[in-house]
């Protein structure tokens, strides 16, 4: 794609002036976030057999220590939530061990082994992508496996696998969703960072694994005035490819409320081309009433399911858990229903799999054998700057909604 230097008066409009601010503000921060971990080694391992009739040891890698304040929170949301699942256990023993692993890989290692001398029989955690793959590689050889809370997929596979939301998942259901109503062509539109990339390339994968066709590409590079610069070729690019919609990778606490005011403004109807999410628009509400949203689609969890869990948290602990407390649960949730079964080898890689899948705090998920994760996700759109759920989450894997 050739530079793009047409300009857009900056800041053209009070919406993205008022937004302009925020979104840049975050810019640094999704960079610093952006961080990949040396490759996994490739063997696959069975893990320990256990004695269902007796309790389960369970390792909690925790990001406290790391001398950050909002780590220490995060670390005690996520022991909460995971003793909030231990709870809801029936007839299963958890013997839950929390370590402090803090940000540092080389610490999170050395953590990692010593949960399993201390007998940990799996390991739930690290949370930060960096930690994730020193973590996995320290135990592999002892045949435990790992339960990342990350949601970056580059970390996933051997015997390490990710809890968290993946760029892939979303796009799938959001494809096939969208192929139904008859959009063949697609365009994307993406940071040109990390995060950026790597849901371009789940776009480009959903699309053509749904017999679909990528119209057209564009990238900006992360800052207020890069997104102006770069919107009316962009713009001119996926009208020039025939988009019937477009794919924005932006997340609605930082880039999307330039980039969705940018490409209308730069004569991307969303009338005409409908617009699509990567994340979840609906977790910034002022999000919704951007021009490029209405009428657009995006994922949720499923909501029923969010709203108990968040509501028993705060009964449980007066306060409302962290965004991310819920994964802990899930972990602890997948590892209970597999020991419930009194498999000594309920554990193992083939029975974290399992096609069923478990139920956890945003609906339905699985373990798949590449360590990512499937989620039961809602199709929602945008009316009159309010959510609208278009397609409920699926119950069950095996069908779309329900």
């Amino acid at each position: 794609m050739p530079p793009m230097t047409a300009l857009l008066p900056y800041a053209t409009t009070p919406i993205l002036r008022q937004w302009a601010v925020r979104a840049t503000a975050l810019f640094a921060l999704l960079w610093m976030a952006a961080c990949v971990a040396a490759p996994m080694n490739s063997s696959t391992d069975t893990a320990v057999a256990i004695d269902p009739a007796a309790p389960v040891q369970v390792a909690l890698l925790v990001p406290g220590g790391s001398g950050d304040s909002n780590d220490a929170i995060l670390a005690r949301n996520l022991e909460n939530a995971a003793r909030m699942a231990i709870a809801d256990l029936n007839g299963v023993q958890i013997d839950l061990r929390v370590y402090n692993s803090g940000a540092d890989p080389a610490q999170a290692a050395r953590i990692a082994t010593q949960a399993v001398d201390e007998g940990a029989e799996i390991i739930i955690g690290p949370l930060y992508g960096e930690t994730v793959n020193p973590v996995g590689n320290a135990v592999a050889a002892r045949n435990v496996n790992v339960l990342a809370l990350s949601n970056n997929p580059t970390v996933a596979g051997g015997n390490v696998f990710i809890l968290g939301a993946t760029f892939s998942n979303t796009a799938n259901r959001l494809v096939s969703y969208a192929r139904r109503s008859g959009v063949e062509r697609f365009g994307i539109v993406h940071a040109n960072d990390l995060g950026g990339q790597l849901g371009r390339d789940a776009i480009v994968a959903a699309v053509q694994a749904n017999g679909a066709q990528v119209a057209g590409v564009g990238s900006y590079p992360l800052s207020q005035q890069g997104i102006v610069s770069a919107t009316p070729q962009i713009a001119e690019t996926l009208k020039s490819a025939g988009a019937q919609a477009v794919f924005l990778t932006a997340g609605a606490n930082a880039d999307l409320p330039l980039i969705a005011t940018a490409l209308p403004e730069a004569g991307l109807n969303p009338v005409d081309t409908r617009y699509i999410g990567l994340t979840n628009w609906s977790v910034a509400p002022q999000a919704l009433a951007l021009p490029g949203v209405q009428g657009g689609l995006f994922t949720v969890p499923a909501r029923g399911m969010v709203a108990n869990f968040e509501s028993r948290y705060r009964a449980t602990y007066n306060s409302a858990p962290h965004p991310l407390a819920g994964l802990a649960y899930d972990g602890i949730a997948a590892v209970g229903a597999l020991v419930a079964t009194g498999d000594r080898n309920a554990l193992t890689k083939s029975a974290l799999t399992t096609r069923q899948g478990f139920q956890g705090t945003n609906g339905i998920f699985r373990l798949l054998p590449s360590g990512l994760n499937e989620r039961g996700l809602a199709v929602a759109t945008v009316r009159g700057n309010q959510m609208v759920i278009l397609e409920n989450a699926p119950r069950s894997f095996g069908r779309a909604g329900s």
